[in-house]
């Protein structure tokens, strides 16, 4: 089994803290559309997405940070100028990235076990 931390958080002020405590660490975020009550995500490509980027989580680098970031709800998403879409480019949900460089995947890329496996393994 891969060891490896998760930190679930909600939002970005959160995640940007997540982020600075494991500064030096190898991060890996999937960021996903908030779940309501019944754990069910207003964006349906996430609701999907999750279990395959989940199941290859036993390929993370040891001593990496998997973070999952609920962004908010989808009308906060949707705004232009929300922080997700500003600071960090993203450009829809899930988005799974390599925090710090440039290795994302985007929408139904996550849908995609090959390439997850390909983000965790790839130095």
């Amino acid at each position: 089994m891969a060891q490896f931390e998760e930190v679930k958080v909600h939002g970005y002020e959160e995640f940007s803290k997540a982020v600075s405590e494991r500064k030096g660490k190898d991060i890996f975020a999937y960021f996903s559309g908030n779940k309501d009550a019944q754990g069910m995500s207003w964006c349906p490509d996430c609701v999907k997405a999750e279990p395959v980027v989940r199941g290859e989580l036993s390929h993370l680098p040891d001593g990496s940070v998997f973070i999952y970031c609920q962004v908010g709800e989808r009308p906060y998403w949707k705004d232009p100028s929300n922080e997700f879409k500003k600071t960090l480019k993203l450009s829809g949900v899930p988005t799974l990235l390599r925090y710090g460089t440039p290795q994302k995947l985007v929408e139904e890329e996550c849908l995609k076990a090959d390439l997850v496996r390909m983000m965790f393994t790839e130095d």
